[in-house]
């Protein structure tokens, strides 16, 4: 299946808000897990952003990670946009939003097995699919 660069990009940025709540369900089972283990069983539910220092190391680095998928989300979405409004048509645009979602899904996997480096790495790649489509996008600009 050939999809147009517009396609790539809209197909993409919905992957991307779906991605965002991933990480979440690591965060979900935690606190399922701790609440059974509490007297007040629904006071992990009551109170949930209080009772993030309760969860176990890998659940606060879920949390972080989606809180993290929230920020990366903003800047993607203003890329994506940026080159959807330009007209970009490059294959570039393409490989920057499958990169981009790529990494967006192992970021959170690394984020919550404490694998800095690599954390760092998808990171960095997500960073440089943004900077991608900044570039075609004020590129596109100039012949518009």
């Amino acid at each position: 299946m050939n999809l147009s660069v517009s396609a790539v990009l809209i197909y993409s940025l919905i992957g991307a808000v779906f991605l965002v709540y991933l990480p979440y369900g690591v965060v979900g089972y935690a606190r399922v897990k701790l609440a059974g283990q509490m007297s007040d069983r629904l006071e992990m539910f009551r109170r949930p952003r209080a009772t993030v220092d309760l969860l176990p190391d890998y659940a606060q680095r879920a949390n972080w990670a989606h809180q993290n998928a929230f920020e990366a989300l903003a800047v993607y979405g203003v890329a994506c946009l940026s080159a959807l409004v330009t007209g970009v048509d490059s294959p570039w645009a393409k490989i920057a939003a499958i990169a981009f979602l790529v990494a967006r899904t192992l970021y959170p996997l690394f984020y919550i097995l404490n694998i800095p480096v690599l954390r760092s790495m998808m990171f960095a790649v997500g960073n440089i699919a943004n900077i991608t489509l900044f570039t075609l996008s004020a590129i596109a600009v100039q012949s518009l």
